[in-house]
C-alpha cells in the first residue's frame, strides 16, 4: 500500500503558508473586513489588458524563447537603463523574464544554494523567503532588523562567512513596507563588493513608494545605482503587485550574465518560459502611469498611522501597501492570539510569526477600500486599546 512513507523529507522542513491559514480561515466567515491579503485593489490598466487580449487573439500562445519575448527583454533593459543607469546593449548583464518574481527568486536559489551554502535574508522576510532556501539544499540565515526593520550593513556584516554566497535586500519590504535610504544601500552593496558576495535587491514594489520615502530623483532608493553594480547584483522585479495582475505570474531578473544564464537554464527545465500573451501584455505596462494610484495609497498609509500610532508602536511605512504594527505589551498576547481575537470581530489580519521568528506583531495591507480599512482600524484601536480607556 502506497502512504506517505514515499514522500522526501523536504515536505516535513517547509510549512504551509501562514498567510494561507489566514485565507482558509477567513473563508468561514460571512463578508470580513480582510486586511490581510498583500494584492492590490485596482483593475490592470486598459492598455495593459487590451495588449494581453491582443496578443491572444493574434495567435500569440505558444512557448516563448527560454529568457523572455525579445520586445520585452529589450524594453526592460531600456528600462533598467533610464533607471539605473545600466548600459542596454551591454552584453555582460543578462535579462530573463520569469513566473513572477517568485519565480525568480527560486530559480536564483536553485543556481546559487547547495548544502552548506547560505543567503541572509532579513527578518521579518517575505514568507518564502526560507522556505526556498531549504528546498533548494542551503540555509537561510536571518539578519535580526527589529526595531526599525532596516538591513544595515552594520548588522549584515557578523553574519557574513566562507558560506555566504548572497545576501537578499528588500526594499520596499514584506511585510513592512519600509524603504531604505540611498546611503543605507550604497553602504550594504560596498560591503558585499568587498566581501566577494551577492548582493539580490528584491525591488517587487520598485514604483511602489511614497513621496517622504522616494531619492532626490523622484525613485525607489536601489543599491543597483553604484556604478559597476551589474557586475556585482542583480535585481529582481515584477509587474503584479504594480499594475494590478498579481494572477498573471510576471516578472524579470537582471544581472551579470554568469548568473542569468544560469537561472534560464533551470528555468528552460522548470517553467520553460513565462506565459506568452502575457508577457506581449507586460510590454504595455511601460506607458502605464500609476502615479495616481500610489498618491491614494500614501493617503490610507497616512490614515493607518494616524489611527495605530496612538494604540501602538508602528514604524512608517515608506512603500508597498503594508504596516507591520506591534501588540501592545499591556495586552499580554502573541501576534498569533491577537489575530485569532481580530477574527472573532470579522477582522482578517496577519500574524507576525508568518514573517518572522518572533511573534510580537501583525501585518496589515491597506490595499482594501478606504471603508473597509477604516471600520478596520476602528477595530484594532478598540482591540488594542488599556481597560478603561
Amino acid at each position: 500500500m502506497v502512504n506517505s512513507s514515499v514522500l522526501a523529507s523536504r515536505c516535513g522542513d517547509v510549512d504551509v503558508s501562514g498567510i494561507r491559514r489566514v485565507f482558509h480561515l477567513g473563508a468561514k466567515l460571512k463578508d470580513p473586513i480582510n486586511l490581510s491579503i498583500g494584492q492590490p485593489d485596482f483593475p490592470v490598466p486598459d492598455a495593459v489588458k487590451e495588449a494581453a487580449q491582443d496578443a491572444i487573439a493574434n495567435d500569440h500562445n505558444g512557448y516563448t524563447l527560454t529568457q523572455g519575448i525579445p520586445p520585452l527583454v529589450r524594453r526592460i533593459r531600456e528600462h533598467l537603463g533610464a533607471d539605473l543607469g545600466w548600459d542596454a546593449g551591454n552584453e555582460d548583464v543578462g535579462v530573463v523574464v520569469t513566473s513572477g518574481t517568485s519565480g525568480a527568486l527560486y530559480l536564483l536559489n536553485l543556481a546559487l544554494l547547495e548544502p552548506g551554502a547560505e543567503i541572509i535574508i532579513p527578518d521579518p522576510y517575505f514568507v518564502a523567503y526560507p522556505h526556498m532556501a531549504t528546498i533548494c539544499g542551503g540555509r537561510a540565515v536571518r539578519c535580526d532588523t527589529y526595531p526599525d526593520f532596516r538591513m544595515t550593513a552594520e548588522r549584515v556584516a557578523p553574519l557574513i562567512t566562507e558560506n555566504t554566497r548572497a545576501v537578499l535586500l528588500n526594499s520596499p519590504g514584506n511585510p513592512t513596507g519600509v524603504v531604505m535610504t540611498g546611503e543605507e544601500v550604497d553602504e550594504l552593496a560596498r560591503l558585499c563588493a568587498d566581501k566577494g558576495v551577492l548582493l539580490i535587491s528584491d525591488e517587487i514594489y520598485d514604483e511602489f513608494v511614497y513621496s517622504d520615502a522616494r531619492n532626490d530623483e523622484g525613485k525607489c532608493p536601489s543599491p543597483c545605482r553604484l556604478p559597476g553594480a551589474h557586475e556585482t547584483q542583480c535585481v529582481i522585479r515584477g509587474f503584479g503587485k504594480t499594475y494590478g495582475c498579481t494572477g498573471w505570474r510576471m516578472g524579470y531578473i537582471a544581472g551579470p550574465t554568469w548568473l542569468t544564464d544560469q537561472v534560464a537554464k533551470f528555468q528552460q527545465y522548470t517553467y520553460v518560459c513565462a506565459p506568452a500573451p502575457l508577457q506581449h501584455g507586460c510590454l504595455a505596462t511601460f506607458d502605464a502611469d500609476i502615479s495616481s494610484i500610489v498618491s491614494n495609497y500614501e493617503t490610507r498609509r497616512d490614515m493607518v498611522l494616524e489611527k495605530l500610532g496612538g494604540a501602538t508602536e508602528v514604524f512608517k511605512p515608506g512603500g508597498a501597501f503594508y504596516c507591520f504594527a506591534k501588540v501592545p505589551e499591556h495586552l499580554g498576547m502573541t501576534g498569533q492570539q491577537f489575530c485569532e481575537r481580530c477574527v472573532e470581530e470579522n477582522l482578517l489580519v496577519i500574524p507576525g510569526g508568518v514573517f518572522s521568528d518572533r511573534d510580537t506583531h501583525f501585518r496589515l495591507s491597506f490595499a482594501a477600500s478606504e471603508d473597509r480599512l477604516a471600520r478596520g482600524l476602528e477595530i484594532l484601536v478598540r482591540l488594542m486599546s488599556r481597560p478603561g480607556s
